[in-house]
């Protein structure tokens, strides 16, 4: 079983670009659902959140995401906290879905991580593909998707690492600045090569 990472930075694009490759028949484990399934209402994980994070976890045992994000994204300590707690479950998670895969005779699996390469993931991979677009872009996505204002997106822009260093770990670049059939050509051409180099 080969794994390919997928990532790129915040509003750059990359869920699209998920997207794409899962209509082309890839097996995508999104590090983004994992994390939300290791924090259902009863986990361990929430468990331990709600005592960290006092208040960030409601009367009926969910999740104030927004609560938290707020938290976490004005300070570096607190975020590594969260991750500390959530990062090694999803971890456990990805690696038993991933073995799930190769018991059914999948070849490749893509990882969609935002963090990817911050967190080190890259280095046991089979490739990256690394989702990249303007900052401009980012910005414009990021203030029409979230509601975000400058200085909230820049505090999430701050929390990654640049795409131009990010872009040094890529096996394969994405540029999703352009039109969706632009970026749909990239991305075919890409899962050709990611399936043929197996």
């Amino acid at each position: 079983m080969r794994v390919v990472g997928l990532t790129g930075g915040i509003g750059s694009g990359k869920s699209t670009v998920s997207a794409m490759f899962r209509e082309l028949g890839a097996d995508v484990i999104d590090a983004d659902q994992l994390a939300r399934e290791v924090v259902e209402p009863g986990t361990p994980a929430l468990e331990e959140i709600g005592r960290r994070f006092p208040g960030v976890v409601d009367a009926e045992g969910n999740l104030d995401r927004a609560a938290l994000g707020a938290r976490v994204f004005a300070d570096a300590s607190e975020r590594r906290a969260l991750e500390a707690i959530v990062h090694p479950r999803i971890r456990e998670e990805m690696a038993r879905r991933t073995e799930a895969l190769a018991r059914a005779g999948r070849g490749v699996v893509l990882y969609d991580a935002a963090l990817l390469i911050e967190n080190g993931l890259h280095r046991g991979m089979d490739g990256v593909v690394l989702v990249s677009a303007p900052e401009a872009v980012q910005r414009a996505r990021l203030a029409a998707r979230d509601g975000l204002g400058d200085a909230a997106i820049s505090a999430r822009l701050a929390a990654q690492l640049p795409l131009a260093d990010k872009r040094a770990h890529a096996t394969w670049v994405v540029d999703n600045g352009g039109s969706p059939e632009e970026t749909r050509a990239q991305v075919r051409r890409i899962w050709e090569e990611i399936r043929g180099s197996g």
